[in-house]
């Protein structure tokens, strides 16, 4: 959460639960945070006798930042910006005034982008929501059972996007970008298909293909030690089509099915097309 003159309010206070607070407020900013919820976050199933009289307190310190971020009193706080309602609190705020909104903005337009095949806007605005990440979501807090399902909430639709910029650079032919992206991002999931297939394709394309069938060995050795599964039919499809250079696998040949690189692309069984998806015309 920004303001103009405090672009992280937030940093003044450094009383964990007060910061807990905050957090669930801003998650949910421009709606109600029950009190039910607020104390399962605190304190889980154990809440204090005098839980409704502490959460006063807490949201009482929220009210006086605020106040002296956006020099208004405590009172006109509790009037126009965290305000009391039935059963809870919120917390009003104005467009574009807290992160997370504004990547959600922006990944959707980018979305939106990369299905109507507008690939270089989708590039655009999917690196600008991107670029709002600084690190890990809500590293400064000690998460409890409802900030931690947003913090999963959270990467899982980062990394969407990245997998969605992905695709549409490669949609670019800007496979000469990505191997390095692609390999940190595998490293990091290790198990995610589509990043995997990703990765093969533009080391394909980048005239690699020895290192992109040895991404698929890696991979196809994690899952069967691991979980002791194979690798996708799709996936596997992909990895014969590099085995027998089909030629769909240069250019602008990504499917433009699906929102993911593998949703476009038809499990084959062996000794049929490899590469079952739609020609670039």
């Amino acid at each position: 959460m920004r303001t103009s003159d405090h672009p992280n309010l937030a940093d003044e206070l450094t009383a964990p639960k007060p910061r807990k607070i905050i957090a669930l407020l801003v998650m949910q900013a421009n709606h109600i945070v029950p009190t039910t919820a607020m104390a399962r976050e605190l304190w889980g199933d154990n809440p204090p006798a005098s839980v409704q009289t502490t959460l006063q307190t807490y949201v009482l310190q929220a009210r006086r930042l605020l106040g002296r971020a956006l020099g208004l009193s405590p009172a006109d706080v509790a009037r126009r910006i965290l305000v009391t309602k039935f059963g809870g609190y919120q917390l009003n705020v104005s467009h574009g005034s807290v992160d997370v909104n504004e990547f959600a903005r922006l990944a959707a337009e980018g979305q939106h982008a990369f299905l109507e095949g507008e690939d270089e806007r989708a590039v655009r605005l999917l690196t600008e929501a991107l670029d709002l990440w600084s690190g890990p979501p809500l590293v400064d807090i000690q998460a409890g059972p409802l900030l931690s399902a947003e913090i999963r909430r959270l990467e899982e639709n980062r990394l969407t996007v990245q997998m969605q910029m992905v695709d549409a650079k490669l949609r670019l032919a800007l496979h000469d970008q990505l191997p390095g992206e692609l390999a940190g991002l595998a490293a990091q999931y290790p198990r995610n298909e589509n990043l995997h297939a990703q990765y093969m394709l533009a080391l394909y394309r980048c005239g690699r293909c020895p290192d992109a069938l040895d991404v698929f060995r890696r991979l196809r050795e994690r899952l069967v030690d691991e979980l002791g599964l194979e690798p996708s039919l799709k996936i596997q499809a992909l990895h014969r089509a590099m085995l027998a250079a089909d030629p769909a696998l240069d250019h602008g040949a990504v499917p433009t099915e699906g929102n993911l690189l593998l949703d476009g692309l038809a499990p084959t069984a062996p000794g049929r097309e490899p590469w079952a998806t739609r020609r670039a015309g």
